[in-house]
């Protein structure tokens, strides 16, 4: 009888064991060094979107699910809300700064999965500042157009994006519902 022995299967056994339990605490070593680091840089890069976003503001102010950007003088001068929607390729996350005076102030997209060249497009400028407009009085949010020129309350799809583009879309209406449950509701800031 050609049979493996207890010894022959318990060696390999035993070395991938050690193996797997070295790797496992090495990965768990660089993750407690790395994740100070880690979560400081995703800090500066989410202070510094809301400053894109709304750059009239010197400082933000952490409020109840968005940030208040605030003047020098400790005044808001607007307002900064992620908001994400389902797109081609999965969910999109957004920022969407709104000025006291109710207009968009700038759009980021945080996170996406969407398709290069094409819903990936949602990142350049030429298609985020199409959002730039008033929205004080906008009544059943921003529209998206194909095929002709957009007017206000409207922006133009992306060519061959259309899933990416209404699902910022989406995610931008999302944001001024909730300034408009925030802040037009109460009438103030």
């Amino acid at each position: 009888m050609n049979g493996l022995s207890i010894k022959e299967v318990l060696k390999p056994t035993a070395i991938l064991f050690v193996i797997c339990v070295a790797v496992s605490a090495a990965l768990a070593g660089t993750n407690l060094l790395t994740a100070d680091r880690i979560a400081l840089a995703a800090a500066q890069k989410a202070e510094e979107s809301r400053q894109v976003v709304l750059p009239d503001a010197g400082t933000f102010e952490e409020r109840e699910g968005h940030y208040a950007g605030l003047d020098s003088a400790g005044q808001p001068v607007g307002y900064v809300f992620e908001t994400e929607a389902k797109g081609y390729g999965g969910t999109i996350k957004v920022m969407t700064g709104i000025s006291t005076e109710g207009s968009i102030t700038g759009v980021i997209v945080l996170s996406h999965s969407e398709t290069p060249g094409l819903g990936a497009n949602a990142e350049k400028a030429e298609f985020r500042d199409q959002y730039q407009q008033p929205v004080a009085n906008l009544t059943g949010g921003i529209q998206v157009v194909k095929f002709q020129a957009p007017a206000e309350g409207e922006i133009q799809a992306m060519t061959g994006a259309t899933i990416t583009s209404t699902a910022v879309t989406n995610a931008v209406n999302l944001a001024v519902e909730q300034y408009q449950d925030a802040y037009q509701s109460e009438g103030g800031n």
